[in-house]
């Protein structure tokens, strides 16, 4: 079963196109005939060029949004690592189902779809507009040992690859991740360190606003959980298994599946980025797909995203998750392709270049 599940994941890596380096050349050429100095745009020109690269369109049709909001849970709460119970979880699943969280108002402000996926809670849910794809009710005590099994951990991944390969065909051409589960600060930590070799002293954060002790406990809580488990730095999908969550697999997954549908990624927080991490590992490809949206107050996401070759839109000091930062990239990305397309040039201006 397991090499029919690592197959999957094989056939989907291996769809992921090449950046395509005559489309963002061409991009670049045009941007530097429109009405303003060279790179005065900053970040919105390097979209550009971005955004033609992985569509191989000088001007790709992003208007079909969507953010992939998976939920799950953590055993390890039974640490007391998070300043929320455990029962908030399926608690916003529902207020995401209803309309009523900040991804929502802010994905109607952006014109895009909030799809979320029940991957992982403990609790039994049902609503119209969820997507039920549930491989655990909740991951074990990673402080005791696994979080979940190898099996486990894949069947994520690609429950990620299969929603992300769905809207695609549904015609979503741009994609952003967000999350829900109470103790993902604390195992995004934990793959960060991991991964990266920070130290969980500089990987581990505040989360849902815990106090200098329950900071400590938390640092504890992953130093132990790394001892315990000795996950193979060089095997994400053991890492992801032994310390991770599935809602973090099943983001990596729609990593995964939106590169191979073509499509980019904008990447939100702290634990969307440990999920980016983990794809990028196992699929390199991926990179290019890649935009961070911005820099969260968990301190050790400005060296995970370095990790990655990443650098975030911009910082406003948020903390959320839900993929509120991802949506708000939207806007730019929008903005870019406009300039772009709406711009006038020199030339049809009658402005002098020189």
């Amino acid at each position: 079963m397991l090499q029919k599940l690592n197959d999957k994941l094989e056939e989907s890596i291996g769809r992921i196109k090449p950046f395509d380096e005559a489309a963002a050349e061409l991009a670049d050429r045009h941007s530097d005939t429109l009405t303003k100095p060279p790179g005065s745009l900053g970040k919105l020109e390097k979209l550009a060029h971005q955004l033609a690269g992985v569509s191989g369109r000088l001007w790709p049709d992003l208007s079909r949004k969507a953010v992939i909001v998976m939920a799950g849970d953590h055993g390890v709460c039974e640490e007391g690592v998070s300043a929320f119970p455990q029962e908030v979880t399926p608690q916003m699943v529902m207020n995401f189902l209803n309309g009523g969280a900040a991804v929502n108002v802010l994905s109607r402000q952006a014109g895009a779809e909030v799809v979320c996926v029940d991957i992982g809670v403990n609790a039994e849910l049902s609503h119209e507009r969820l997507v039920s794809r549930k491989v655990v009710s909740g991951t074990a005590n990673m402080a005791k040992g696994p979080a979940m099994t190898r099996e486990d951990a894949l069947r994520a991944l690609l429950v990620g690859i299969e929603v992300a390969d769905e809207k695609a065909k549904e015609g979503i051409r741009l994609f952003g991740t967000g999350e829900m589960g109470i103790g993902n600060t604390t195992a995004s930590a934990a793959i960060t360190s991991v991964l990266t070799g920070l130290p969980p002293e500089e990987s581990v954060g505040r989360g849902t606003g815990i106090n200098d002790s329950g900071w400590r406990n938390k640092v504890d809580v992953v130093n132990r959980a790394i001892a315990v488990n000795r996950p193979d730095e060089a095997d994400p999908l053991d890492v992801l298994a032994k310390v991770g969550g599935a809602e973090i697999a099943g983001l990596a997954g729609v990593i995964i599946g939106a590169a191979a549908a073509g499509c980019p990624i904008v990447i939100d927080g702290y634990i969307s980025s440990a999920s980016a991490l983990v794809a990028s590992r196992l699929a390199p490809q991926v990179k290019p797909y890649l935009i961070a949206s911005h820099l969260s107050q968990e301190q050790g996401h400005a060296k995970l995203l370095a990790s990655i070759g990443l650098s975030p839109m911009v910082q406003l000091d948020m903390r959320l998750g839900e993929g509120t930062g991802a949506v708000l990239c939207f806007h730019f990305i929008d903005a870019a392709l406009s300039l772009m397309q709406e711009m006038a040039t020199f030339e049809s201006a009658g402005v002098s270049k020189e």
